[in-house]
Formats: C-alpha cells, sequence, structure tokens
C-alpha cells in the first residue's frame, strides 16, 4: 500500500471520527448492516464447522490454528468481525495472547474492538504495563481512534499500577477526544484515582459529573472508605438518592475498618435487605476486636451461610485459643454439607490440631488435602501441615511433607521445620536445616534465628548459639529483639554461664526491654530466666514495683509460696510496698473527694498511714 492510499484512509479515517463526536447523542452508527455478515454468502459459516469454533464457549488451542487457517485460505484473514472474535479468543488465555499480537501486526486495518481485546487481555493477566505499551506504540501510533470501552481498560491498568501520573495523561486523552461526559469512562475515571490514593481528584471527577448512576456514587463512597476517610464516605452515602446492598456493606466494612462495632451494627439494623456480606462482615467486625460472644450471635443468626461465615469464626475461636470449639464447629460444617471447606478453612483447622497436639485430627485433614480436588496444597497450607506435625512430635513426617513441596522458598517454611527440631531437642538437626537454607538461597528473617536460637537453648549449644547470634547481627543485619535476648538469655542460664550474659548487648539496653523480656518469661513460666531479669530490672529502677510484682506472680503460678514472701519481704525492706499502698490510697481519696465523699473523721482517718 503506497503512501497516497495509506493518506486518503487515515483522511476518512479522521472525518469519520469527527462525524461520530458530532453525533454522540444520537445512536451508535452501524459499521455495516444487520445479518450482513452471518448471512453473507461470501462466508462459509454454515458449511464449514471449523469455523463455527468461533463460536464455541470455550475452542481449544487446536480449533484455533485450524479457524486461523481456514480464514487464510478462504480469502476472509481481513474480514473484521471475524479477526475480531479470532483476537478475543486467543486473548482469553495467556499462552496464546502473544500469538494475538503476532496477528494483529498481520492485520491492515486494526479497529478499536481488536484493540480492546488485546490491551484487556493484558490487565487481565497482570500485565497492565504491556497494555500502556501496547496503546501508545501501536494503537496511537497507527492513528486507532479509541471507543468508550477503551479507556476504561487504560484507566484499569493505570490503577494496577498505582501510576497516576499515567492516569492523568490517559484523563486528558479522554477529555482531548470528547468522551469526559460518557458515564461508563467516568465511573472508571473515579475509581482510577481512588486505587492510585489521589481521592482529591476523585472527588473532583464527581463533582464535575452532569448525571450519576448507582456505580458511581458507590464508586465514590468506595473510595473514601479504602482511603480511612469513613466520615466523608458517610456523607456521600447520606445524600445518596437510592441505595442498593453494595452501598450499605461498604458503608459497614468502612466503620469496620476503624473499629465502630457500633455504628456498624446501627447501618446493619437499618437495612432494608441483608446479604451473606453484610453479616459476615459484622462477624469479621467483632471477631477482629475478639468479641466472640457476638460474633458468634451473630453466626446463629444467619440464615444461610458461605465459607467465609465459617471461617471467620473458626479464625476467632484459634485466636482466642478455643481449640476445641474450632474443631466442633468444623464437624458442624462438615455434617451440614451445604458449604466445602476451603484452604483457609483448613489452615485454622491444622492449627488448632497443632495446638491440641490432636495428630489423629490432624492426619486426617492432610489426608483430606490430598483427596480432594478443589483443594490447592499452596505453599502456606502445606506449612501449616508442617507445623502441626512438628508441634504433635510427627518430626519424620514433617520432613516428607518438606521434602514434598516443589517450591522450598518461603522462609516460613524452613522456619516451621526448625522450630519443630528445635522445640523437641533436636538441636543439631535444626542447625543443620538452617544451613542447608542458607546454602540454597533462602534469605533468613528475625523468626528463622528466633526458631534456631531457641533450638540451640533447649539444646545447650552454647558455643553454636553465640555463632548464629553474632551471625544475625555481622552478616544479616537483624537487630535483636526481646525473644532473641531471651533466648540467649535462657541458653546461657541453663548452661551455668551466668556471667556471659554481660556480654550481650541487652545489658546496654534500657529498661523497657528488660521489662518486655520480664513479662515474657511471665507469660512461658520461665521461672530462672524470670529472677536474672527482675534482679536486673531492680538494679534500673530501685523504685518499680513492677519487677517485684511479676517475679510474685511467676512464683505464685508454680506454688512457690516461700519465694513470694521472700520477695515481699524485699519489698517491705525497701519500703516499696507502703509507698505503692500510700499512692494508691491517695488516688482513692482524690477520686472519692471529687465525688464529694469521705467527710469529718472518715476523711481523717483514711487521711492517716498506715504503720
Amino acid at each position: 500500500m503506497n503512501a497516497n492510499i495509506r493518506a486518503t484512509i487515515k483522511s476518512l479515517k479522521v472525518q469519520k471520527f469527527i462525524q461520530i463526536q458530532k453525533n454522540l447523542s444520537n445512536p451508535i452508527p452501524k459499521l455495516w448492516d444487520d445479518g450482513d455478515i452471518f448471512n453473507s454468502k461470501s462466508l462459509p459459516w454454515r458449511s464449514n464447522p471449523v469455523l463455527l469454533e468461533l463460536h464455541t464457549i470455550d475452542p481449544t488451542l487446536q480449533h484455533l490454528n485450524q479457524v486461523h487457517a481456514q480464514l487464510v485460505v478462504s480469502g476472509n484473514f481481513q474480514h473484521p468481525l471475524l479477526l475480531g472474535r479470532l483476537l478475543k479468543t486467543l486473548c482469553s488465555s495467556k499462552s496464546t495472547l502473544p500469538r494475538a499480537t503476532k496477528i494483529f501486526g498481520c492485520i491492515d486495518e486494526p479497529d478499536a474492538f481488536m484493540c480492546n481485546s488485546i490491551m484487556r487481555g493484558y490487565v487481565n493477566f497482570d500485565e497492565p504495563g504491556n497494555a500502556l505499551a501496547f496503546y501508545y506504540g501501536r494503537m496511537v501510533k497507527d492513528g486507532i481512534f479509541e471507543n468508550r470501552y477503551t479507556f476504561p481498560v487504560l484507566m484499569k491498568a493505570c490503577g494496577d499500577l498505582c501510576l497516576v501520573s499515567e492516569g492523568e495523561k490517559v484523563h486528558a486523552i479522554v477529555v482531548k477526544r470528547g468522551w469526559e461526559l460518557d458515564l461508563y469512562v467516568r465511573n472508571t475515571m473515579i475509581h482510577m484515582y481512588a486505587v492510585c490514593g489521589s481521592v482529591g481528584d476523585a472527588r473532583k471527577v464527581f463533582d464535575m459529573s452532569p448525571e450519576s448512576d448507582l456505580v458511581t456514587w458507590n464508586t465514590m463512597i468506595d473510595a473514601y472508605v479504602k482511603n480511612g476517610d469513613v466520615g466523608f464516605a458517610r456523607l456521600v452515602f447520606d445524600a445518596m438518592p437510592e441505595r442498593d446492598v453494595f452501598s450499605w456493606n461498604t458503608m459497614i466494612s468502612g466503620y469496620v475498618g476503624i473499629g465502630e462495632l457500633d455504628a456498624a451494627m446501627q447501618l446493619f439494623d437499618w437495612m432494608p435487605s441483608k446479604d451473606i456480606v453484610s453479616w459476615n462482615c459484622l462477624i469479621d467486625g467483632y471477631s477482629q476486636i475478639g468479641d466472640v460472644i457476638a460474633a458468634r450471635s451473630l453466626f446463629d443468626r444467619m440464615g444461610r451461610r458461605n465459607v467465609v461465615s465459617w471461617n471467620c469464626l473458626m479464625a476467632l475461636y484459634v485466636r482466642i485459643k478455643d481449640c476445641d470449639e474450632c474443631l466442633r464447629l468444623f464437624d458442624r460444617m462438615m455434617m451440614e454439607g451445604d458449604v466445602k471447606p476451603n484452604e483457609a478453612t483448613l489452615m485454622s483447622v491444622l492449627t488448632a490440631c497443632a495446638h491440641l497436639r490432636r495428630l489423629d485430627r490432624g492426619q486426617w485433614i492432610h489426608s483430606f488435602i490430598k483427596n480432594t480436588r478443589w483443594i490447592k496444597p499452596d505453599v502456606l497450607l502445606m506449612t501449616a501441615v508442617i507445623t502441626m506435625y512438628a508441634k504433635c512430635g510427627a518430626l519424620d513426617s514433617a520432613k516428607c511433607v518438606f521434602d514434598a513441596m516443589p517450591e522450598k522458598s518461603g522462609v516460613v517454611t524452613w522456619n516451621s521445620m526448625i522450630m519443630g527440631y528445635g522445640t523437641h531437642g533436636m538441636g543439631k538437626k535444626a542447625l543443620e536445616m538452617f544451613l542447608e537454607m542458607i546454602k540454597l538461597g533462602v534469605m533468613p528473617n528475625d523468626a528463622t534465628f528466633v526458631c534456631v536460637l531457641s533450638a540451640c537453648a533447649h539444646a545447650g549449644m552454647v558455643m553454636e548459639g553465640w555463632w548464629v547470634f553474632n551471625l544475625m547481627l555481622r552478616v544479616y543485619r537483624v537487630e535483636p529483639r526481646v525473644d532473641h535476648f531471651g533466648c540467649m538469655v535462657d541458653l546461657l542460664q541453663r548452661s551455668g554461664l551466668m556471667d556471659d550474659i554481660k556480654k550481650l548487648p541487652l545489658m546496654e539496653s534500657g529498661p523497657s526491654l528488660w521489662s518486655a523480656l520480664l513479662s515474657d518469661c511471665g507469660t512461658h513460666l520461665n521461672t530462672e530466666l524470670g529472677v536474672i531479669v527482675a534482679r536486673k530490672l531492680m538494679e534500673l529502677r530501685p523504685g518499680d514495683v513492677g519487677p517485684y510484682k511479676l517475679l510474685c506472680d511467676i512464683y505464685a503460678i508454680e506454688g512457690r509460696w516461700e519465694d513470694v514472701e521472700s520477695v515481699r519481704k524485699m519489698m517491705g525492706e525497701k519500703d516499696i510496698h507502703t509507698r505503692r499502698k500510700q499512692q494508691g490510697l491517695a488516688f482513692h481519696l482524690r477520686t472519692t473527694m471529687a465525688r464529694g465523699g469521705l467527710q469529718g473523721s472518715a476523711r481523717e482517718t483514711a487521711l492517716k498511714p498506715e504503720r
């Protein structure tokens, strides 16, 4: 095709574009007569079943190859409708998307539909950058005019990339082409700005809209909610001329996200009609704050539940350590049979089995995973299986699952195996796993070093523990936390190396770190370590009652009442107990007197110091 013909075609395209822009309010002009394609005698639709494969729901690659060949042989390769259909089908699969772009390069006069199909394919398969590159490199460069479906795809690509600058460029093109009045295009612009965090720009587009539909209002509310501006979202919600269930659910999720459960519950009660999402949103909100009574009450009131409903409640029971109830809930779910468990369900159940050391139940879940088609054994799920076996003491089974995993690049999976060996006193095995992990290039994190140091402490491996601790500080530059210091102090005191504790960087730390370490000792009932840490805190804060009280609690839980009395006697000798009691009494008096209480002799009696 020579230059003159190309110039003529381009001129005709420009004239056609101008004519369409002048008639935006009119119905979209027809580019061909009705029935021209499917009734045309020049196209062997009815005589050639291969071409009919373009109308099948899911044609195979072999069928598409046959269709492509038949289009070339029959001389219909440049037919716009057939090519558009072929490209759309090719773009529905990631594996055939590159082939669609190659075919596109052989088309003499591609149109917006073909370009949109390819760009939408890129966006759907997480390649938004390629979608933008295709638009600028092919569509704009070749002078192919956009239609109302082009810009939403571009806005989606900009939103996925969080590139508000690119979105602004596309916005400018929308205005230049005259599509800013299109409601569909405008709604996607609001969404793009919201996803990129530019809520102000989204609001400008919203306010400049001459007309708005339900999608426009919901998109604006969702923009405010996702950016934490629930107050502004409520203003838009209250101004809506009409609402649907999505409007209500978005506002409820917004209140749940900022912890205002009362406001969320109020909206929930006002809803004219509720769906499963409404119930699940509130159940999840109460689960996040640990209110098991409210969450269970909502769950029991639900007429119909889905897997999210069950998962929220089971995860809550695991979080509050009521693992027996989690297993009972799972049994009820399986018995009712109307909802199938998914990966999140099994994660909660495996965690409950690990906590209860229910190896039999854990083995049943593992078998269920292997024999169920809809369950995808991903890294997180199989790591939960490994953790369950490790905590139940079935380390051989844990290692078999670990070895069978195709991907071991996740540090969490390695941590589970190291923790399992360390917990059961197999420090050398844990250290071997750690060294193998480093050899394979998996980067350890702070939790990895806690697992390895804990393994060294349980096995009494002092030299190895020091080596790992120094490796953490000097090579991987991990800043020590309370857990790391706790493992090192535990390791040294178990081995009778009390003086070596002074070599730890912990000695240079402030009282807050020592207080956290003492609290951790109380949580895990580590009496020996608690005594060491408490004495250090007594040196740092001589007048603080906290270390004495925590030490008394640790002794009391273990029934060491003589030690409790010894600590109390020490507090009395240092006048700590009396001083604290007077401070508490003074606070009580200030509160009571502010309320008009304690008059006359009663006040004088109360103000006398304790002897």
